[in-house]
Formats: C-alpha cells, structure tokens, sequence
C-alpha cells in the first residue's frame, strides 16, 4: 500500500512530468495575460491505482499581485498523511508568470529544487547537471497552469475547440516543450453544482504514458474545476473543485 501511495505522490502533481523530450529550441509564445484573483482552492482526489480505490484532499493556493505571484499545493491521502507538496514563487513580466524557484518534496522523497537564474539566464535542477537557457516564458509544472488559465481569460475568444497552446516547462530534471489543445466546453458536475467548462488536453508527446485533462470554468473566474490524470493500464487519479475561498489583492 505504501508503494501505491509513493506511486500517487508522484503523480497527483497539479502537472506531472510527462515523457522526456527535446526541449524546443524557440521561446514560448508571447500571450497576452490576464491574471485570476489569488485564492485557496480545495480539491476531493478519488484515485484507482493498481486497481486499488484511493481518496484524499489536495489544498492549493494561487496568489498574484502587480509584480509578484505564488502558486503551492499540499496533497493528503487517507492513513499516509502528506504525500506531496509543491511550490513556485517568482514575479510577473512582459511574458507572464516567470518563476524563480520551483520546489516539490513528494512521500519518502527528498525535496527537488528547480532554479530560474534571471541574472545568468539559465535554468538549473538540483538533481541533475542539466541547464537550459531562458528565453523567457518558460514555466514549472505549477505555474504553467495559471499561465495557460491567464491566457485563456485574456483571449477567451481564441481559447476555442481545436486551439492549441505552447510552453516550456521544467522539470526536476530538464525543460520539455508541452502543448495543451482545447477539446470543447461541457458541462461537469462538481460539488458547487453543475458548471459549464473548457476541456483541455495534454496528452503524452510520444503516445504514451499519463494523459492530462483539466476543465476550465469560466463563470469562476476559470479556476481548474476538475483535473484527471489517466494511465493506459486504466489507473487514474481526479481532482474535484469542493471549495474556493477569494483573496483580497
């Protein structure tokens, strides 16, 4: 059982790390940005792995101000307690969110640190000698998310059924190009009732290994409602919005 937990610690990331892939060699896309309030957000987890049902909670909280932002998670399973927890802080320019450190300490496992050095324009990974250069926009699994629900409020008209939308993210390890394509909208049930929300699709970048689906609701200032993480051996793991508490800026 504690294996399978290990297992969900290091799945149930808001974003996973997905195959390794050649970084692109371009810098992101420029988008225009339009940042959510800051907010607590809590999440119900109902898994399957190893045919096994889990549950747990997942807590984040998104908070952004003119110049700065932050975006943590803390991830709890029934009998195990904390299984992961995730961090990314940084400031806001003409790109959107660029983070400065990424740190992500997962069950039985040493916290990671991912560092964006804006001086040297080089991102570094503490368990790996890798770098990559920053050309600006790049992203960590946790920030990228806002960033793609930034753009989406910004643009919401182009943020229609067959667009696709491109970043760099990093890692613990490396920097993979990932692209998100929008599905159609929907309507989900959620412990807030039932909402009208954008599906959105990361699917694997060489045809296998976990799929990513996240619906996006716009009449809650698109905060992610629902994420579900898919295996090809019908193992799954799915977030469901329960609660979301406003910040004041």
């Amino acid at each position: 059982m504690t294996r399978l937990f290990t297992r969900l610690a290091i799945s149930i990331c808001l974003l996973w790390a997905g195959a390794a892939a050649a970084m692109a060699q371009n810098a992101t896309p420029k988008y225009k940005m339009n940042f959510p309030p800051s907010a607590d957000l809590r999440y119900t987890i109902t898994a399957q792995q190893k045919g096994i049902p889990l549950e747990g909670e997942a807590n984040v909280r998104w908070t952004a101000s003119a110049n700065n932002f932050s975006v943590s998670s803390e991830t709890r399973a029934s009998l195990f307690g904390k299984v992961l927890e995730t961090k990314s802080e940084g400031a806001i320019d003409d790109h959107g969110l660029a983070p400065a450190v990424f740190t992500e300490k997962r069950l039985r496992r040493d916290a990671t640190t991912t560092t964006f050095d804006r001086n040297a324009k080089t991102i570094r990974f503490s368990t790996s000698d890798a770098t990559y250069p920053i050309k600006g926009g790049e992203q960590d699994r946790s920030s990228v998310l806002w960033q793609l629900i930034a753009a989406a409020r910004a643009t919401p008209a182009k943020f229609k059924a067959g667009s696709e939308w491109h970043f760099v993210v990093a890692g613990e390890r490396d920097t993979d190009p990932w692209t998100f394509k929008v599905v159609k909208q929907e309507k989900i049930q959620t412990p807030n009732g039932a909402l009208n929300a954008v599906h959105v699709l990361r699917s694997p970048s060489s045809g296998g290994g976990q799929k990513l689906d996240i619906w996006l609701a716009p009449s809650m200032e698109w905060y992610p409602v629902k994420l579900r993480f898919s295996e090809q051996d019908a193992d799954f793991i799915e977030q469901t919005l329960s609660k979301v508490d406003k910040k004041s800026s």
